[in-house]
């Protein structure tokens, strides 16, 4: 091969994920109860994962970006078991994950939650980061 014949160089291509949260998520499996502002009945859901600005959310049905939601989020501290509450908005929802799951995906951040639950979330979370 001679100088005038180099192979030609691809650019390199591929996946890049950068992160644009303000918080660290958390992987957890907890329980949650949820309902619409407008609507009196509680249905129940679970928290994939975890951070101090939202959480990742598995549904019984599908919500719409922009939805506000009231949530109730159950945990363990030690041997006692406590809650945190929430006004939350979706900010994106997903497909439905699967007949197994039978459940919808959606991400929802935090727009009002009183200061002595943040910070019960955060021991929570600081607990699980070891």
């Amino acid at each position: 091969m001679t100088r005038e014949e180099k192979p030609a160089v691809r650019p390199r291509a591929g996946i890049v994920n950068l992160e644009r949260r303000k918080h660290p998520r958390f992987d957890v499996d907890l329980p949650i109860e949820y309902h619409r502002e407008a609507s009196p009945g509680y249905l129940t859901g679970r928290v994939r994962n975890a951070g101090e600005g939202g959480l990742l959310v598995y549904l019984p049905e599908r919500m719409e970006v922009g939805q506000h939601l009231k949530m109730k989020v159950f945990f363990t501290m030690g041997t006692r078991l406590d809650t945190i509450e929430a006004l939350t908005q979706v900010v994106w929802a997903d497909f439905r994950v699967g007949k197994d799951w039978g459940d919808y995906r959606c991400g929802v951040q935090f727009i009002d939650i009183s200061e002595e639950d943040v910070e019960k979330l955060g021991r929570f979370l600081m607990n699980l980061s070891g």
